[in-house]
């Protein structure tokens, strides 16, 4: 969980702010922040198993209920140009004691000025043109717990200043403070069969989770290409899971946190239907030095029906050149090839398959998504997973089993 005075500093910075700002404007003294804007939603997830568990301590039921309440509450002052986001979740599900938790995705103060722009607090910062795999985003650790897509991120402690130019935007970060990957518990689904235990985990950095990470990104937009290039130091988000003991001498994963330099460049082009993508890393400090790309296209075909529904074609070529020591990826000789239909309706209706095949060890999986609006503020969405052929002794092996399909009912305030 972050730590608690983080919080307090960035919640009493946000209020000291706003009542700044609305004493300023002469209101009156009883009032520190104006009233917030509040949105965000409460959600029931039903998922189904298709197939007993791998495991004997896992729980057996097909199908898993989950609630799940995120609201978010906005506030805005001095004309616009000071913000504060506070964003709590918390998920209560009865199968799995570990996906029961609360948390805060986000507690963040942004500042605009002329041509630069400060936050602070607890945020999150998505890099990235791939579909199939987020290569290049490295500041918010991974919330495993939320979803196995890996899409799900955690609130980072961050610093983050940002220059507009004519020649770019560069952004500044100093991030102090880590948070650790969770994982599911013995009694849960989409696990691998040794358990993760993060109460034992170990770091390169003698500062543990409180070392001071830096990242420092540039990015700008050239006629029809969008260029992004960054360079990150600190604590890597990906583990190493290492076998050992527990205290209870059972054998586990041991996750380990290594100090690693990680340069990534992101570029996409806009050539009329067609979205050319790439994403590319070099990192070091994880035993060895490796790199890893993922590259393709999307091409849309617009107004495939008479209603106005509109397909796009996905392909993308995975190539990741880790060592066996480096954590491990499903995404080291991969092709993924996908279809977006795009409905345009007045519900937005949508859906995505995606397809992955493992070029060298002949693993396949297929994932779902799709989502339509019910009423305003009424949304059905549904996603899923599916794998076959995953080689033995593998994690995605200990996961053979879990096919699943969920379906959320949404409620958004």
């Amino acid at each position: 969980m972050v730590k608690s005075s983080l919080l307090s500093a960035c919640l009493a910075g946000a209020l000291f702010s706003g009542a700044s700002a609305t004493f300023a404007d002469g209101a009156s003294d009883d009032t520190l922040l104006p009233a917030p804007e509040i949105s965000g939603f409460a959600a029931n997830d039903t998922r189904l198993f298709f197939q007993a568990p791998a495991f004997a301590d896992q729980h057996n039921n097909r199908l898993s209920a989950s609630l799940t309440l995120q609201p978010e509450f906005n506030w805005r002052w001095n004309d616009g140009d000071d913000e504060f986001t506070l964003v709590p979740y918390a998920r209560i599900e009865p199968d799995d004691g570990k996906r029961t938790h609360s948390d805060l995705r986000e507690a963040l103060w942004l500042h605009v000025g002329e041509d630069w722009e400060l936050r602070a607090g607890l945020g999150k910062v998505f890099w990235g043109v791939a579909e199939s795999r987020h290569l290049v985003d490295v500041i918010n650790q991974t919330d495993l717990l939320t979803d196995p897509d890996q899409e799900d991120k955690l609130g980072q402690p961050m610093v983050a200043y940002t220059y507009l130019s004519d020649w770019g935007t560069v952004d500044a970060y100093l991030l102090p403070g880590f948070r650790e990957r969770r994982y599911p518990s013995r009694q849960g689904r989409l696990r691998s069969g040794l358990l993760v235990d993060g109460r034992a985990a170990t770091y390169d950095s003698a500062a543990r989770d409180k070392r001071l990470d830096l990242a420092l990104r540039w990015s700008h937009t050239v006629g029809d290409f969008d260029i992004g290039l960054y360079h990150f130091h600190g604590t890597g988000r990906e583990p190493r899971l290492i076998q050992g003991t527990s205290a209870g001498g059972e054998t586990v994963w041991v996750p380990h946190y290594d100090t690693i330099d990680q340069t990534g460049l992101d570029l996409q082009a806009t050539k009329g239907s067609w979205l050319w993508k790439l994403e590319s890393i070099f990192r070091t400090g994880q035993q060895d030095k490796f790199a890893a790309a993922v590259m393709g296209f999307e091409y849309t075909l617009f107004g495939i029906t008479d209603t106005g529904a509109d397909l796009g074609v996905l392909a993308e070529y995975h190539r990741d050149g880790r060592h066996a020591g480096a954590p491990s990826t499903r995404f080291d000789n991969d092709l993924f090839a996908g279809l977006r239909l795009v409905l345009n309706d007045e519900w937005d209706t949508d859906a995505l398959v995606g397809f992955v095949a493992d070029l060298n060890g002949g693993a396949r999986s297929i994932n779902v998504e799709a989502n339509r609006r019910l009423t305003n503020r009424l949304k059905l969405e549904l996603e899923g997973g599916f794998s076959w052929n995953t080689p033995a002794g593998s994690v995605a092996n200990d996961l053979q089993r879990d096919d699943y399909l969920q379906l959320r009912v949404a409620f958004y305030l």
